[in-house]
């Protein structure tokens, strides 16, 4: 068994907590959630409940802290083609398809394609991605800089977003180490004027200047659930959006 005291602090200084302040937040004393760390004190499956949401635990985080106490683990980490997931399937790949003629994916904790409409499929599919591969290793190859007018501005942001999820969920060294090699690309980080930082695609004569938003479930009771995330592509500017309706006007049956 890991030790859970050792797991407790690391999940109070990855939060920037004191004992005091996760105390506070926990609803209990600062001395007993100094006795939890130093192993004086045991902790019930309740009190590890309260601590879990006091720290804001993703639910693999949880389990562990359950599992490092003794006890076993609360949330299931069920496969996306299991039968208990059927309408979680059947929501997401409504989301895909109703946000047509905009490209839309679904993405995992570590950025692998699980699903996405055919407007993805084909901007995807032109850079080499698509169900089951990486998004993370497109980041880093050298095809990607050579397709985003924007590149440096587009790798900055990312690079950020990585390190903000990572840091979410405790430290996930691929996303580390992607994020790395994102903030070590040159060129100056200009400032937009606009309201988002759009990527900007070339391919030939197609220019595509898109932005994403990121939908997430929001009561998940499942590992795989609680790290899915659904990104729907919107065009920013009049060319991009009269460009994707006309792709796929072009590619419907």
């Amino acid at each position: 068994m890991t030790d859970f005291p050792g797991t407790l602090r690391t999940w109070r200084k990855a939060r920037r907590f004191s004992q005091l302040d996760l105390a506070g937040e926990a609803d209990v004393s600062a001395r007993h959630i100094s006795f939890l760390e130093s192993g004086r004190a045991q902790p019930s499956r309740e009190m590890i409940g309260r601590l879990s949401d006091a720290l804001a635990l993703p639910l693999d985080a949880r389990n562990h802290m359950l599992t490092h106490a003794g006890f076993a683990a609360r949330y299931p980490a069920r496969a996306w083609d299991s039968a208990d997931m059927a309408p979680v399937r059947a929501a997401v790949g409504h989301m895909l398809r109703a946000h047509a003629p905009y490209p839309a994916l679904a993405l995992d904790k570590v950025w692998t394609v699980i699903d996405l409409n055919a407007p993805a499929s084909h901007l995807f599919g032109m850079l080499g991605v698509g169900q089951g591969d990486s998004l993370l290793d497109l980041m880093t190859s050298d095809h990607l800089p050579e397709v985003v007018e924007n590149w440096p501005e587009v790798a900055h942001h990312a690079c950020q977003r990585l390190r903000t999820e990572s840091a979410a969920q405790g430290g996930i060294a691929v996303l580390d180490k992607v994020a790395d090699h994102l903030g070590r690309v040159p060129g100056r980080k200009t400032h937009t004027t606009g309201p988002v930082i759009p990527t900007v695609l070339l391919s030939g004569d197609l220019r595509l200047s898109i932005f994403a938003t990121i939908a997430q479930f929001g009561t998940p009771e499942d590992v795989a659930l609680d790290d899915l995330k659904v990104e729907l592509y919107f065009p920013s500017d009049d060319e991009t959006d009269k460009a994707l309706r006309a792709l796929a006007e072009h590619r419907a049956p």
